[in-house]
């Protein structure tokens, strides 16, 4: 594998292939390009092929129709960077050394692990490792894995755009910055109109690197910032959804207590949210309509996922959060399942049918293997120890066997969440809470709500369990919280 480089900007790349106007290399035309969709913060059941009734979304629907649909998909965290960590590079955040949103700084009863606030170089990353195979790399939007010289361009994007160092923008509307510098201004989107979105602006981009390399064999991330706060919609979608609100939710219980400390939200009502994921879809209807303009549907893969559950739990008294997990449990921040169980949907040229469901539980760290096996290129089993291939599953081909997934939070978190871990093998699901050891166990497939705690008629799956995690940790090397000499008793 190469050294890290910057990668070159968007105009030397379109002066360089326009004056050449052919593709890199022999045979690029035949290759499996991909378009890979992140949304940030988007809940397992916040559209509508998933089971939403507020939130319309006909072009995700239509991707899983053309597609195949998982419906025990995990993120590797609670939080965005350290899956966004396992997506880069196939690992573990936990061995990667990233466990928490970077900024994410809090403490209580413990204090918070520490972690790395940016992904090493010395990883190989999905996008070094299509660069080194010959493709046209690209990625659009949030990053959230270090500033500086630790930007996409580092990182085997070869060329990036509108990446900030920060998790969030300032704003969703052209000129996507406030009056004073910050980490969360978008760069490189000078050139807008007003009451331009950014949604809308990050797809434009896409289409544009899309069209460019419409000869090459390419690799490109759009991932959007929507559908994180700060909560702001396009105004006539917010205004669309707020009439159907009114009407979908006539009474019944809004919120309910999650544990001593937090809040959940119990149905989807928000306006604004509801634009916010309109506008995704819109932009995955976008992406599709010009796969089909081109004819590089039959050679592309599509490949929509969320990098951690919907923000539907917050501390006690704040009842701010725009969307429900429900029937999952809780929300983003959390182990329970509505924070870690994840829209996956994947369109590939060699599926068996379109409209597929797999049930079979996978994660955020089965995606690097499953590209370079989609792709044809040689896996990297011996850094890829914490994900397998699915390209065997997504051609109906493939049976999944049963294995122990795993979760490390060590950190406090502003939804109520407190430091715990989690393992789920088969049916069965242990979260650990590590400020006093306390565990409690679900049965998935009876419970997949988590709502009855079986931990006391089952102290040998427990003890079981629990050894597999502290065998887990001492494997990876997971850092673990340590006990606070300031703490004073307060939540």
């Amino acid at each position: 594998m190469r050294m890290k480089r910057a990668g070159w900007g968007w105009t030397v790349v379109l002066a360089i292939l326009t004056a050449c106007g052919e593709p890199r290399g022999p045979g690029d035309r035949d290759r499996l390009s991909f378009v890979f969709i992140i949304v940030d913060d988007l809940g397992w059941i916040d559209t509508g092929v998933y089971g939403s009734e507020f939130h319309e979304t006909p072009s995700i629907d239509r991707l899983a129709e053309e597609g195949v649909r998982f419906t025990q998909f995990y993120t590797a965290s609670p939080v965005c960077s350290p899956t966004r960590a396992s997506i880069m590079t196939g690992r573990h955040p936990a061995r990667v050394g990233i466990t928490n949103w970077i900024g994410g700084e809090q403490a209580g009863m413990l204090r918070q692990a520490e972690y790395l606030r940016e992904l090493p170089l010395e990883e190989v990353t999905v996008g070094e490792a299509f660069r080194e195979a010959g493709y046209a790399t690209g990625y659009i939007g949030k990053w959230h894995l270090g500033e500086g010289s630790y930007l996409p361009r580092a990182q085997g994007f070869e060329w990036a755009a509108a990446v900030n160092g920060a998790g969030q923008p300032t704003s969703y509307f052209y000129p996507y910055r406030g009056e004073q510098v910050s980490v969360w201004d978008v760069p490189d989107l000078e050139e807008g109109a007003e009451g331009e979105y950014l949604t809308d602006r990050l797809t434009e981009e896409a289409l544009r690197f899309i069209e460019l390399h419409r000869g090459d064999s390419f690799f490109l991330v759009l991932s959007h910032y929507a559908v994180h706060t700060p909560l702001q919609s396009r105004p006539e979608l917010a205004a669309r959804y707020r009439s159907k609100a009114a009407a979908l939710h006539a009474g019944g219980e809004a919120f309910a207590d999650e544990g001593t400390w937090a809040t959940t939200k119990l149905r989807q009502d928000h306006p604004t949210y509801a634009g916010m994921i309109q506008s995704v879809d819109e932009s995955v209807g976008r992406i599709l309509d010009t796969l089909d303009a081109l004819n590089l549907a039959e050679s592309t893969a599509v490949v929509f996922v969320s990098d951690n559950g919907g923000l539907s739990t917050l501390i006690r008294g704040r009842t701010t959060m725009p969307t429900s997990n429900m029937p999952l449990r809780a929300g983003k921040g959390w182990l329970y399942e509505g924070g870690v169980r994840a829209p996956f949907i994947v369109r590939w040229p060699e599926m068996a049918q379109g409209g597929g469901v797999v049930d079979v539980p996978a994660t955020t760290m089965d995606l690097f293997p499953t590209f370079l096996e989609m792709a044809g290129m040689p896996l990297m089993p011996r850094r890829h120890v914490d994900g397998i291939s699915l390209a065997g599953l997504l051609r109906g081909d493939g049976v999944g066997g049963e294995r122990a997934l795993f979760w490390h939070f060590p950190h406090y978190h502003g939804s109520g969440n407190r430091p715990s871990a989690s393992v789920r093998v088969g049916r069965y699901k242990l979260v650990e809470w590590l400020e006093d050891g306390r565990s409690e166990l679900f049965d998935l497939l009876a419970d997949p709500g988590e709502e009855q705690d079986l931990a006391s008629a089952m102290p040998d799956r427990v003890a079981d369990l629990k050894e597999r995690i502290r065998a887990w940790r001492d494997e990876v090397g997971a850092r673990m919280p340590t006990p606070n000499p300031h703490w004073e008793g307060v939540p």
